[in-house]
């Protein structure tokens, strides 16, 4: 798919998508490690959080090479980090949402998550870069 021209405000955007989602996956990572280093604790890492952090790392990494080949103007990335942003929103939601499946920390955790995601959500559904992005 051949590369979309980007002008000087979608790039910066992108830029600031790349942070968001740079930091997602910081935190994404910190948290895995720090299940890593409880998983003894059942009261604090139990199955579901296994699961949900392995989850939240292979969407982040996803995302962040998604984020940076969009900031190259590749049409495809844009649609995966759309489409990615929204999805853990929605996920994260749930995961809050849910009573008692998860701990409090990672439900702060994953808020803060959400936070980030929201920032990538607003800037790449914006009419800029998807007008930057438009079939041409």
């Amino acid at each position: 798919m051949p590369l979309a021209p980007l002008g000087p405000r979608a790039l910066a955007a992108l830029r600031r998508t790349t942070l968001l989602v740079g930091g997602y996956l910081g935190l994404s990572v910190l948290t895995l490690a720090a299940v890593v280093a409880l998983r003894d604790d059942a009261a604090v890492v139990n199955d579901a959080v296994w699961v949900r952090t392995a989850i939240v790392v292979a969407s982040a990494v996803a995302m962040f090479v998604s984020a940076l080949r969009a900031a190259r103007g590749s049409r495809p990335a844009y649609r995966r980090v759309r489409i990615l942003s929204g999805v853990m929103l929605v996920a994260i939601t749930v995961i809050i949402a849910i009573p008692g499946a998860f701990p409090v920390w990672l439900k702060i955790e994953q808020g803060v998550c959400g936070i980030a995601l929201l920032g990538v959500a607003l800037i790449v559904n914006g009419r800029r870069l998807r007008s930057s992005f438009a079939a041409g």
